[in-house]
Protein backbone atom coordinates (compact mmCIF):
# COMPACT_ATOMS: atom_id res chain seq x y z
CA UNK A 1 0.00 0.00 0.00
CA UNK A 2 1.09 3.56 -0.59
CA UNK A 3 -0.36 6.96 0.03
CA UNK A 4 -1.92 7.16 -3.46
CA UNK A 5 -3.95 3.95 -3.14
CA UNK A 6 -7.02 5.89 -1.96
CA UNK A 7 -8.50 9.03 -3.38
CA UNK A 8 -7.69 11.86 -0.99
CA UNK A 9 -10.58 13.90 0.45
CA UNK A 10 -11.09 17.53 -0.49
CA UNK A 11 -8.51 19.76 1.13
CA UNK A 12 -10.46 21.69 3.72
CA UNK A 13 -8.60 22.99 6.80
CA UNK A 14 -8.81 20.84 9.92
CA UNK A 15 -6.15 22.50 12.11
CA UNK A 16 -4.57 25.91 11.49
CA UNK A 17 -1.58 27.31 13.36
CA UNK A 18 -1.16 31.09 13.18
CA UNK A 19 1.97 33.01 14.28
CA UNK A 20 2.73 30.41 16.97
CA UNK A 21 5.64 30.90 19.35
CA UNK A 22 6.58 28.08 21.73
CA UNK A 23 8.67 28.85 24.79
CA UNK A 24 9.65 27.65 28.24
CA UNK A 25 9.68 30.91 30.16
CA UNK A 26 12.02 33.26 28.32
CA UNK A 27 13.60 30.46 26.28
CA UNK A 28 12.04 30.34 22.82
CA UNK A 29 11.80 26.89 21.23
CA UNK A 30 10.18 27.90 17.92
CA UNK A 31 8.70 31.16 16.65
CA UNK A 32 6.49 32.42 13.81
CA UNK A 33 4.97 29.04 12.93
CA UNK A 34 2.22 29.27 10.31
CA UNK A 35 0.76 26.16 8.68
CA UNK A 36 -2.46 24.32 7.88
CA UNK A 37 -3.29 20.66 8.43
CA UNK A 38 -6.04 19.62 6.02
CA UNK A 39 -8.72 17.01 6.62
CA UNK A 40 -7.43 13.59 5.59
CA UNK A 41 -3.77 14.65 5.69
CA UNK A 42 -0.98 12.55 7.04
CA UNK A 43 0.91 15.58 8.28
CA UNK A 44 4.57 15.12 9.20
CA UNK A 45 6.32 17.27 11.80
CA UNK A 46 10.00 16.79 11.01
CA UNK A 47 13.38 18.18 11.98
CA UNK A 48 16.53 17.29 13.90
CA UNK A 49 16.48 16.18 17.53
CA UNK A 50 15.82 19.06 19.89
CA UNK A 51 14.03 21.28 17.36
CA UNK A 52 10.69 21.23 19.24
CA UNK A 53 8.69 18.56 17.40
CA UNK A 54 7.23 16.98 20.52
CA UNK A 55 6.71 20.41 22.09
CA UNK A 56 4.60 21.38 19.09
CA UNK A 57 2.55 18.23 19.59
CA UNK A 58 1.89 19.30 23.19
CA UNK A 59 0.52 22.61 21.91
CA UNK A 60 -1.76 20.83 19.45
CA UNK A 61 -3.20 18.36 21.98
CA UNK A 62 -3.81 20.90 24.73
CA UNK A 63 -0.94 20.11 27.10
CA UNK A 64 0.94 23.39 26.61
CA UNK A 65 -0.34 26.92 26.02
CA UNK A 66 1.39 28.98 23.32
CA UNK A 67 3.60 31.88 24.37
CA UNK A 68 2.09 33.68 21.38
CA UNK A 69 -0.22 32.86 18.48
CA UNK A 70 -3.29 30.74 17.89
CA UNK A 71 -4.34 27.18 17.12
CA UNK A 72 -7.67 26.68 15.35
CA UNK A 73 -9.64 23.42 15.21
CA UNK A 74 -11.96 24.19 12.34
CA UNK A 75 -13.26 27.68 13.17
CA UNK A 76 -12.62 27.33 16.91
CA UNK A 77 -9.72 29.23 18.49
CA UNK A 78 -8.59 26.40 20.75
CA UNK A 79 -6.88 28.44 23.46
CA UNK A 80 -9.49 31.23 23.51
CA UNK A 81 -12.49 29.08 24.45
CA UNK A 82 -13.49 27.84 27.92
CA UNK A 83 -11.78 24.74 29.23
CA UNK A 84 -14.87 22.56 28.85
CA UNK A 85 -14.96 23.39 25.12
CA UNK A 86 -11.30 22.38 24.80
CA UNK A 87 -12.14 19.07 26.49
CA UNK A 88 -14.93 18.49 24.00
CA UNK A 89 -12.51 19.15 21.14
CA UNK A 90 -9.91 16.84 22.61
CA UNK A 91 -12.42 14.00 22.85
CA UNK A 92 -12.39 14.11 19.04
CA UNK A 93 -8.63 13.42 19.10
CA UNK A 94 -6.53 10.36 19.88
CA UNK A 95 -2.87 10.31 20.90
CA UNK A 96 -0.38 7.47 20.50
CA UNK A 97 2.76 8.13 22.53
CA UNK A 98 6.30 7.08 21.68
CA UNK A 99 6.47 4.17 24.13
CA UNK A 100 2.78 3.27 23.96
CA UNK A 101 2.21 4.68 27.49
CA UNK A 102 0.22 1.61 28.50
CA UNK A 103 -0.63 0.91 32.13
CA UNK A 104 1.58 -2.04 33.00
CA UNK A 105 -0.83 -3.55 35.53
CA UNK A 106 -3.74 -3.57 33.06
CA UNK A 107 -4.44 -5.96 30.21
CA UNK A 108 -4.51 -4.65 26.66
CA UNK A 109 -8.30 -4.77 26.72
CA UNK A 110 -8.40 -2.75 29.94
CA UNK A 111 -5.97 -0.18 28.52
CA UNK A 112 -8.05 0.31 25.37
CA UNK A 113 -11.23 0.47 27.46
CA UNK A 114 -10.08 3.45 29.54
CA UNK A 115 -11.34 6.23 27.22
CA UNK A 116 -14.61 4.37 26.71
CA UNK A 117 -15.15 4.06 30.47
CA UNK A 118 -14.34 7.72 31.04
CA UNK A 119 -16.19 9.36 28.15
CA UNK A 120 -19.12 7.08 27.27
CA UNK A 121 -22.13 5.58 29.04
CA UNK A 122 -21.70 2.17 27.41
CA UNK A 123 -22.15 -0.99 29.45
CA UNK A 124 -19.16 -3.06 30.55
CA UNK A 125 -19.95 -5.74 27.97
CA UNK A 126 -20.26 -3.18 25.17
CA UNK A 127 -16.96 -1.61 26.16
CA UNK A 128 -15.21 -4.97 26.18
CA UNK A 129 -16.54 -5.78 22.71
CA UNK A 130 -15.41 -2.42 21.35
CA UNK A 131 -11.97 -2.79 22.94
CA UNK A 132 -11.64 -6.22 21.35
CA UNK A 133 -12.65 -4.77 17.97
CA UNK A 134 -10.02 -2.00 18.20
CA UNK A 135 -7.35 -4.56 19.06
CA UNK A 136 -8.34 -6.67 16.06
CA UNK A 137 -8.13 -3.61 13.82
CA UNK A 138 -4.45 -3.18 14.73
CA UNK A 139 -3.65 -6.88 14.35
CA UNK A 140 -3.87 -7.83 18.02
CA UNK A 141 -6.93 -10.06 17.95
CA UNK A 142 -6.68 -12.68 20.69
CA UNK A 143 -4.31 -10.59 22.84
CA UNK A 144 -7.06 -8.89 24.87
CA UNK A 145 -5.98 -10.40 28.20
CA UNK A 146 -2.23 -10.03 27.74
CA UNK A 147 -0.26 -7.57 29.87
CA UNK A 148 2.04 -5.06 28.12
CA UNK A 149 5.11 -6.87 29.48
CA UNK A 150 4.02 -10.05 27.71
CA UNK A 151 4.16 -8.62 24.19
CA UNK A 152 6.84 -7.06 21.97
CA UNK A 153 7.63 -3.37 21.60
CA UNK A 154 5.96 -3.20 18.20
CA UNK A 155 2.84 -4.83 19.59
CA UNK A 156 2.77 -2.33 22.46
CA UNK A 157 2.84 0.50 19.93
CA UNK A 158 -0.09 -1.08 18.10
CA UNK A 159 -1.96 -1.47 21.40
CA UNK A 160 -1.33 2.22 22.07
CA UNK A 161 -2.80 2.97 18.65
CA UNK A 162 -5.86 0.85 19.47
CA UNK A 163 -6.41 2.92 22.61
CA UNK A 164 -5.96 6.16 20.64
CA UNK A 165 -8.68 4.90 18.27
CA UNK A 166 -11.11 3.96 21.04
CA UNK A 167 -13.43 6.95 20.57
CA UNK A 168 -13.21 6.94 16.74
CA UNK A 169 -11.28 10.24 16.69
CA UNK A 170 -11.31 12.82 13.93
CA UNK A 171 -7.59 13.49 14.47
CA UNK A 172 -4.88 11.00 15.44
CA UNK A 173 -1.56 12.24 16.83
CA UNK A 174 1.58 10.09 16.85
CA UNK A 175 4.81 10.91 18.70
CA UNK A 176 7.74 9.06 17.08
CA UNK A 177 5.70 5.93 16.25
CA UNK A 178 8.65 4.07 14.65
CA UNK A 179 11.20 4.80 17.39
CA UNK A 180 12.94 1.61 18.50
CA UNK A 181 11.38 -0.59 15.83
CA UNK A 182 13.22 -2.70 13.28
CA UNK A 183 12.68 -1.73 9.60
CA UNK A 184 10.08 -4.44 8.94
CA UNK A 185 8.02 -3.57 12.02
CA UNK A 186 8.32 0.12 11.17
CA UNK A 187 7.00 -0.52 7.64
CA UNK A 188 4.07 -2.52 9.02
CA UNK A 189 3.22 0.33 11.38
CA UNK A 190 3.36 2.82 8.50
CA UNK A 191 0.97 0.63 6.49
CA UNK A 192 -1.31 0.41 9.52
CA UNK A 193 -1.39 4.20 9.88
CA UNK A 194 -2.44 4.49 6.23
CA UNK A 195 -5.14 1.85 6.68
CA UNK A 196 -6.49 3.53 9.81
CA UNK A 197 -6.53 6.94 8.13
CA UNK A 198 -8.47 5.53 5.20
CA UNK A 199 -10.91 3.45 7.25
CA UNK A 200 -11.68 6.15 9.84
CA UNK A 201 -11.42 9.09 7.46
CA UNK A 202 -9.23 10.67 10.12
CA UNK A 203 -6.57 13.36 9.91
CA UNK A 204 -3.19 12.10 11.12
CA UNK A 205 -0.34 14.16 12.60
CA UNK A 206 2.98 12.31 12.95
CA UNK A 207 6.07 13.60 14.77
CA UNK A 208 9.06 11.76 13.31
CA UNK A 209 12.58 12.02 11.92
CA UNK A 210 12.40 8.63 10.17
CA UNK A 211 12.88 9.23 6.44
CA UNK A 212 11.20 5.97 5.43
CA UNK A 213 8.01 7.03 7.17
CA UNK A 214 8.24 10.64 6.02
CA UNK A 215 8.37 9.70 2.33
CA UNK A 216 6.06 6.68 2.38
CA UNK A 217 3.07 8.06 4.30
CA UNK A 218 3.35 11.85 4.49
CA UNK A 219 1.46 14.09 2.05
CA UNK A 220 1.94 17.35 3.97
CA UNK A 221 4.21 18.61 6.70
CA UNK A 222 6.64 21.16 8.09
CA UNK A 223 10.37 21.22 8.75
CA UNK A 224 11.45 22.78 12.06
CA UNK A 225 15.00 24.09 12.48
CA UNK A 226 16.69 24.16 15.88
CA UNK A 227 19.20 26.89 14.96
CA UNK A 228 16.93 29.57 13.48
CA UNK A 229 14.12 28.34 15.78
CA UNK A 230 11.46 28.53 13.13
CA UNK A 231 10.05 26.50 10.23
CA UNK A 232 12.13 26.41 7.07
CA UNK A 233 9.75 24.57 4.74
CA UNK A 234 6.18 23.32 4.46
CA UNK A 235 4.22 21.03 2.14
CA UNK A 236 4.52 17.53 0.70
CA UNK A 237 7.88 16.08 1.84
CA UNK A 238 8.72 14.86 -1.66
CA UNK A 239 8.04 18.28 -3.15
CA UNK A 240 9.98 19.80 -0.27
CA UNK A 241 12.97 17.69 -1.27
CA UNK A 242 12.64 18.63 -4.94
CA UNK A 243 12.17 22.36 -4.54
CA UNK A 244 13.74 23.52 -1.27
CA UNK A 245 16.73 25.84 -1.65
CA UNK A 246 17.68 25.55 2.03
CA UNK A 247 20.70 23.33 2.57
CA UNK A 248 19.53 22.33 6.05
CA UNK A 249 16.32 20.89 4.64
CA UNK A 250 18.13 19.12 1.81
CA UNK A 251 20.73 17.57 4.11
CA UNK A 252 18.06 16.31 6.52
CA UNK A 253 15.93 14.75 3.78
CA UNK A 254 18.93 13.11 2.07
CA UNK A 255 20.94 12.06 5.15
CA UNK A 256 23.58 14.57 4.16
CA UNK A 257 24.15 13.27 0.64
CA UNK A 258 22.48 16.20 -1.12
CA UNK A 259 20.92 13.90 -3.74
CA UNK A 260 17.53 15.16 -4.84
CA UNK A 261 15.68 11.86 -4.70
CA UNK A 262 14.15 10.11 -1.67
CA UNK A 263 16.48 7.56 -0.13
CA UNK A 264 13.48 5.72 1.26
CA UNK A 265 10.52 5.29 -1.11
Amino acid sequence: MNRTDKKQPARSPHIQVVDLTMAYGDFVIQRNLNFTIYKGDIFIVMGASGCGKSTLLKHLIGLMRPAKGKVFFGDTDFWAVPEYVRWELMQKCGVSYQDGALWSSMTLSENVSLPLVQYTSLSASQIRRLASLKLRLVGLGGFDDFLPAQISGGMRKRAGLARAMALDPEVLFFDEPSAGLDPVSSKRLDDLILEIRDSLGATVVVVTHELASIFSIGNNGIFLDNKSRTMLAAGDPREMLKTSQDQRVIEFLTRGTGRREPLCA
